[in-house]
């Protein structure tokens, strides 16, 4: 079982390593991309799945270093905090042009419309892809101490 948890931790540190990397690359150019996405989701799901087999590891009797906890759960916060600022990048990017809703976009020229759609799709990106790369540091020093 033990043998399984750092599998996982290899394939969870992978994973957000790519998506880390992958989402920089999309910020820094501007573009969206599914891709990043779904892997980022990937790499959220392996990382529930690692502590899911490291809660089992630890219901069956084996004793982890206390920093090996912290450092193991960690990502998860982090990934909340992400989460709650990729949700409030719409609303800060509307609020940093003076704009009260999205309803009030549409009133704008289509150029003007693309560019505001593209900040918030570019701030998503950052915080999600600088969240990625903080859990990576995150997971190495997990799998550090274990």
């Amino acid at each position: 079982m033990k043998e399984v948890h750092i599998v996982f931790a290899g394939i969870a540190i992978g994973l957000f390593g790519l998506a880390a990397l992958l989402g920089g690359w999309c910020w820094w150019r501007e573009r969206p991309s599914t891709w990043f996405w779904r892997l980022l989701r990937a790499a959220q799901l392996s990382v529930l799945l690692e502590m899911a087999l490291g809660g089992i590891l630890v219901a069956l009797g084996h004793h982890a270093p206390q920093l090996h906890l912290i450092y193991g759960a960690l990502p998860v916060l982090v990934s909340l905090i992400a989460e709650q600022l990729r949700i409030s990048a719409a609303q800060m990017i509307l609020d940093a042009r003076c704009l009260e809703s999205a309803q009030a976009v549409g009133e704008l020229e289509q150029g003007e419309q693309r560019a505001i759609v593209v900040a918030i799709i570019k701030r998503e990106i950052g915080v999600m892809a600088l969240a990625a790369a903080v859990i990576v540091v995150l997971l190495a020093r997990a799998a550090g101490t274990g």
